[in-house]
C-alpha cells in the first residue's frame, strides 16, 4: 500500500466511522428517539456532520488524494481513489456552516414533520420545507450543475444522471403506462381485495414478515426489525443492517410488502464485501440500484404467482380467520389489484411511477422557481386529479405523506423509477443465468436468487458506476423496454387485455 494512499484511507475509515454513528442518531430519532429528545439530536447531527465534512476536506486529506494518484495501486485501489476523490471535489465546495445547517434543520424537520403529518397540519410543516428547499439551493450553487439546480441534488444519489435524464425516462414510459391502465380499467376482471381489509393482528404480521425476509436470506444476527412512521432500511456497517415497517390490522399487504422492500436494500448491503468496509469498494453505488434490489424482491418475486404458490398455505395457516374461504388465485391477484391510490407506498406497480413522476414534476419546479412551497397542496391536488383522476381528501393522504422532505433528500425520488428499470433488466439477466428460477422460488427456495445477486450486484460495491454497472451485468445499456415488456406480460394476463 503506498504511503499517501494509507493516509488516504486512514482519513477515510474516520469519516465512515462517524456517519456510521450519525446513521445510527437518525435510526433511533425515527424509532426510539423520546420527541423532547429533538432539539439535543439536532445539534449533536449538527456536531459530528460538521466533524466528518471538516476532516473530509482537509488540506490532510486533499494533499494525500493527489499524491495518491502518483503511486502503483490495485484495481479496487484505484476504483477508492476515483470515488473518494470525485466525492471530495464535490465535498470541498460546500462550507461546513451549511452543512452543519442541512444536518440540525433536517433533524428538526423530521419532528415537525411526524406531527404535521399526524395532525393534518401543512402549514405547520411548509416553513421548514422552505428552509431546506434554501439550504439545498445553496448547496446546488456551491456545487454548480450544468443546466439546472436539480442536476447537483440528483447526483448525489444517482452519480452521472441528469434532470433530463430523468425526464427521458419519464418520456418512455409515460405513453404506454397510461395505455396498460386505462385498458385495465375497462377490463371486466375486477379483483376481489375484501378479504385483505379484515383484521390481521399486528404481531402474527409481524411474525410472517420475518419468516419471509428469514427465506429471502436476511440475517437478523447482523440486523433487525422495528416500527417507524415511514418504513426505511439504514445500516451502520455490513453486519449491523437496520429495517423498519408500519403496521394497521386492517393493512397486511402494507406491513409484509413494507418489510419485503427494505429487505431488498438490506439484503444489497449485508451482501457488501465485508474486506472493504468502510472504503467505496465496499460501498452501494447509487440509490437507483439500491432500488432495484428492493423493487426486484417486492414486486418481481414477491408478488409473483411463484412466490405465492409457496407462501399462500402458510398465510393461511397464519391468519385462518379472515382468509377463510379465499384461493391462492384470489390473494395473488388482490395484491396485484391495479386501481389509481393516494398512497405511494401502497400503490401497485402500473401506477408507481406515476407516484415518482408528479414528484419529481414539483421537486424540478421548485427549484428552478416555479413553484412556491405554499402552492404544493394545491399543485399535488392538481397532479393527482391529472395523472389518477383522483383527488386526496387531506394533506396527511396527499403532500405530507413522504419523509423525504424532512430530510432535504430532494433528488431522491426519481431513483425509485431508475430501480424500476435497473431491476426489470436484472431480473431478466437472472431469469437466463438460473433456468429454474420460477420454480425455486415456487418451492420457497430464495436463497439462489440472493446469491447472484451478491455475486453480480453487492460484491461489487463502486467497482462500476450505475450504468456501467448494468452494462457488465446485462451487457445492455439500460433501457425501459425490459420494465414495459414485464408489465405488459404480468397485467396482461391478470387483467386479460
Amino acid at each position: 500500500m503506498g504511503k499517501y494512499y494509507g493516509q488516504m484511507m486512514v482519513i477515510q475509515q474516520e469519516v465512515g466511522d462517524i456517519h456510521g454513528a450519525l446513521a445510527l442518531m437518525g435510526w433511533d430519532q425515527e424509532v426510539y428517539m423520546p420527541r423532547k429528545g429533538a432539539a439535543t439530536r439536532g445539534r449533536q447531527l449538527a456536531t459530528l456532520s460538521g466533524m466528518a465534512h471538516t476532516r473530509f476536506i482537509s488540506e490532510e486529506m486533499g494533499h494525500a488524494i493527489e499524491r495518491a494518484g502518483s503511486e502503483e495501486l490495485t484495481l479496487d485501489q484505484q476504483v477508492n481513489l476515483r470515488e473518494i476523490t470525485w466525492s471530495h471535489k464535490r465535498a470541498e465546495k460546500l462550507p461546513t456552516s451549511l452543512v452543519k445547517a442541512l444536518a440540525e434543520t433536517s433533524s428538526a424537520a423530521i419532528e415537525v414533520w411526524m406531527q404535521a403529518r399526524a395532525n393534518n397540519d401543512f402549514p405547520s410543516f411548509a416553513p421548514w420545507v422552505e428552509k431546506l428547499v434554501k439550504l439545498q439551493k445553496e448547496s446546488a450553487e456551491a456545487i454548480g450543475y450544468e443546466n439546472e439546480p436539480y442536476d447537483a441534488l440528483l447526483e448525489e444519489y444517482e452519480p452521472g444522471a441528469s434532470t433530463q435524464d430523468i425526464a427521458d425516462v419519464f418520456e418512455a414510459l409515460r405513453g404506454p403506462t397510461v395505455d396498460l391502465v386505462q385498458r385495465i380499467q375497462n377490463s371486466e376482471v375486477k379483483p376481489r381485495t375484501d378479504f385483505l381489509k379484515k383484521t390481521y393482528p399486528v404481531e402474527d404480521q409481524r411474525r410472517f414478515g420475518v419468516m419471509v425476509s428469514k427465506q429471502m436470506g436476511f440475517d437478523y444476527e447482523a440486523g433487525r426489525l422495528d416500527i417507524s412512521p415511514h418504513p426505511f432500511c439504514t445500516h451502520m456497517g455490513v453486519q449491523d443492517v437496520r429495517l423498519t415497517t408500519r403496521y394497521a390490522e386492517n393493512l397486511p399487504a402494507q406491513s409484509l410488502y413494507g418489510i419485503i422492500h427494505e429487505t431488498g436494500h438490506g439484503l444489497y448491503e449485508q451482501g457488501q464485501d465485508v474486506n472493504h468496509e468502510g472504503t467505496p469498494r465496499g460501498q452501494s453505488v447509487s440509490l437507483g440500484i439500491h432500488e432495484s434490489q428492493s423493487r426486484m424482491w417486492e414486486n418481481m418475486v414477491c408478488r409473483s404467482r411463484a412466490f405465492w404458490r409457496y407462501f399462500y398455505p402458510k398465510f393461511v395457516e397464519t391468519f385462518p380467520e379472515s382468509m377463510q374461504g379465499v384461493t391462492e388465485e384470489e390473494l395473488y391477484a388482490a395484491v396485484n389489484e391495479v386501481t389509481p391510490s393516494l398512497i405511494r407506498v401502497e400503490a401497485d406497480e402500473v401506477t408507481y411511477n406515476l407516484h415518482i413522476l408528479l414528484r419529481f414534476e414539483i421537486e424540478r419546479g421548485l427549484f428552478a422557481d416555479v413553484y412556491t412551497v405554499n402552492d404544493l397542496p394545491d399543485i399535488w391536488h392538481a397532479k393527482m386529479k391529472e395523472y389518477f383522476g383522483i383527488e386526496p381528501p387531506d394533506d396527511r393522504s396527499g403532500v405530507l405523506q413522504d419523509i423525504h422532505w424532512s430530510h432535504g433528500s430532494f433528488g431522491y425520488f426519481p431513483t425509485y423509477t431508475l430501480g424500476n428499470l435497473y431491476g426489470a433488466q436484472f431480473y431478466d439477466t437472472a431469469k437466463q443465468a438460473l433456468p429454474d428460477l420460477t420454480e425455486q422460488i415456487a418451492h420457497g427456495e430464495l436463497l439462489p436468487l440472493r446469491e447472484w445477486l451478491r455475486e453480480n450486484i453487492h460484491q461489487l460495491g463502486m467497482a462500476y458506476r450505475p450504468k456501467d454497472l448494468v452494462k457488465q451485468v446485462t451487457g445492455k445499456a439500460l433501457s425501459a423496454d425490459y420494465f414495459l415488456t414485464y408489465m405488459e406480460e404480468k397485467f396482461g394476463r391478470l387483467y386479460e387485455v
